[in-house]
């Protein structure tokens, strides 16, 4: 689908609903969603977006179609939300309330729906939601409400040193400690 600007502007501050499985094994964390995504429902739908392609190479997924791609994340216990609900064109004009608000609401998800890991997409965003503003790519020292926290490479294209193959390193990492396949 395709939209003008004005179109896709008019979709900023609504929100999508998360993607949580009934066996919820692996919980990926994005920033908010983007304006496409706000206008199909779908997360990390933005055409160019390498959340999908690199969850294909990492071999959570076949497809990287995100409506087809979410149904097999769904099958394999693996769910989707974000820090701050609202969409937005950019991360950069969210309010560093929002992200610390979005750690609390996050915290009450996993402690109600008990991933394994949670795997928060862009460390800038964790430096501030979770106030460890030395804090490394990879596996965290603090569980989140007993998960596992991994912080894993933002899949946006604005995320230049990353390629989908480093990607999908990072991302097979969380599955692995989430249990979705051996090391």
């Amino acid at each position: 689908m395709s939209w003008t600007r004005a179109e896709l502007e008019s979709f900023a501050g609504r929100t999508i609903p998360d993607l949580i499985p009934d066996d919820l094994r692996l919980l990926f964390v994005g920033i908010n969603p983007g304006l496409v995504s706000a206008a199909t429902g779908l997360h990390f739908a933005r055409r160019g977006n390498r959340f999908y392609p690199a969850l294909v190479r990492a071999g959570l997924v076949d497809t990287d179609d995100p409506a087809d791609a979410a149904e097999q994340l769904r099958a394999r216990g693996v769910g989707i939300t974000n820090l701050v609900a609202r969409a937005s064109a950019r991360a950069d004009e969210l309010d560093p309330v929002e992200l610390v608000a979005g750690r609390a609401r996050l915290a009450e998800l996993v402690r109600t729906r008990g991933p394994r890991v949670v795997a928060i997409a862009g460390i800038t965003s964790y430096r501030t939601a979770f106030g460890h503003r030395t804090a490394r790519p990879g596996r965290q020292p603090d569980d989140l409400e007993g998960a596992q926290v991994w912080v894993v490479p933002n899949p946006s294209g604005l995320n230049a040193h990353e390629t989908v193959d480093s990607l999908a390193v990072a991302y097979r990492g969380a599955a692995v400690a989430a249990g979705l396949f051996t090391a």
